[in-house]
């Protein structure tokens, strides 16, 4: 188990480097200085030198390259020149050191992603961290409906096979796959948060926290999450009612099932007590990666309904060329979905040894 652990790391470790590297030529290649992003209007030949020495704008590809690796490694080499990109300023990186080299010191420390280029030097793991949390909290709410809705809606089409029933769940969940996200979220927020407004209380946009009317504080409004939750499960909704609907119809041809029929059980108790729990594998299967995929997913529906997670950030950063938050928050999703996968791996690895000598 403990060399099908390390192996997992390693790949997750390759995978994640090869990210990096493509996130940061990518929007390193892209037009446009970005020490004169950071300035905005404001800049001067003095000023973008000084910009530009301080975040090692002025070295070549290859070295601002190597830059980024030390910032993002957690056991990295830093100068004790003042003047150099890798010195430890204060409040630029939380480091313990390690060893001292000549000028240089190796340093144990948590993974730096820059600074801001339109939040004041505000730096990327503080954005990220007060996005973050809404972001998850928003797909914790879509995973949730979308197991309790399109577990329950594929039963019903499973015992209803071939029926009308059948085929109107089979035709919503498909449509439900169909349909991007960011065209379900204008028709909801339209339809549920304007046309019904009256009726249903609930806004076309809105955050988890509101500031009341008097500007004394925020609260929570729950009511907000809805319509960003039903739009971002409705996808994993349709996926869920298919393989809910198909998994049990192939339970229910096994032959233990035919012999709990013959002891007298009723189909409810048949139902309740065998085949649903013994079809649930392939929903766990589908949903753990949906999960995951949902933190990128989010983007255009927060943006949309103005929910404050990272994907309304990520937006908003594209829109501003804030280059450190973009980077930052992709390399936060690829290191969130490794993670997962690397989870449900050893998951299945401890429940099917077959997979570990595999």
């Amino acid at each position: 188990m403990l060399k099908y652990l390390l192996n997992k790391i390693g790949y997750a470790f390759l995978t994640l480097f090869g990210v990096v590297t493509v996130i940061f030529f990518l929007f390193n290649v892209l037009p446009g200085d970005p020490a004169r992003m950071m300035l905005d209007q404001n800049e001067n030949s003095e000023q973008l030198a000084i910009v530009k020495k301080k975040y090692g704008f002025d070295k070549p590809i290859s070295t601002q390259y190597f830059y980024y690796l030390n910032d993002l490694s957690p056991i990295s080499f830093h100068s004790t020149n003042s003047e150099d990109y890798t010195f430890l300023s204060e409040g630029k990186y939380n480091a313990v050191s390690l060893i001292s080299i000549g000028n240089n010191e190796v340093v144990l420390k948590s993974p730096y992603l820059r600074e801001s280029f339109q939040k004041s030097g505000k730096k990327v793991s503080d954005v990220i961290g007060n996005t973050l949390p809404n972001t998850f909290l928003l797909a914790l709410f879509a995973i949730v409906i979308a197991i309790a809705i399109g577990i329950l809606l594929g039963i019903i089409s499973a015992l209803y096979k071939d029926t009308w029933i059948d085929r109107i769940i089979a035709l919503l969940s498909t449509l439900g796959m169909s349909i991007p996200s960011f065209f379900s979220a204008i028709l909801f927020a339209w339809f549920f948060g304007f046309l019904l407004h009256e009726y249903t209380g609930l806004n076309m946009t809105g955050s988890l926290y509101e500031v009341d009317d008097f500007g004394e504080g925020s609260y929570i409004q729950w009511r907000n999450i809805l319509l960003p939750a039903i739009v971002l499960g409705i996808r994993p909704l349709g996926v869920v009612i298919q393989l809910m609907r198909n998994s049990l119809l192939e339970t229910l041809g096994q032959d233990y099932i035919r012999t709990a029929r013959a002891k007298g059980l009723s189909e409810f108790q048949i139902i309740r007590k065998h085949a649903v729990k013994n079809s649930l594998n392939p929903v766990v299967t589908a949903i753990s990666g949906w999960f995951a995929s949902m933190l990128a997913g989010a983007v255009f529906v927060e943006y949309i309904f103005g929910w404050n997670g990272l994907g309304k950030e990520i937006v908003e950063a594209l829109n501003n060329l804030d280059l450190p938050v973009i980077m930052g928050s992709v390399i936060v999703i690829a290191t969130t979905f490794v993670v997962i996968n690397i989870l449900v791996d050893l998951v299945y690895a401890y429940l099917d040894p077959k997979i570990r000598i595999s």
